[in-house]
């Protein structure tokens, strides 16, 4: 079962990058990024405790 499991694994993360490479993909991925550094670097106002 173990086995099975990686190869699912291997095969999913095997296809995460082809379809990474693909530049409509690549643009999506960007603004991904950018939206959340911009959404976690809110000046320093995280929840303090």
């Amino acid at each position: 079962m173990g086995m099975m499991r990686k190869l699912i694994a291997s095969g999913v993360a095997a296809k995460v990058f082809q379809e990474a490479k693909k530049p409509q993909n690549q643009a999506k991925i960007k603004k991904f990024i950018s939206d959340f550094q911009k959404k976690n670097s809110g000046g320093g106002k995280g929840r303090m405790r």
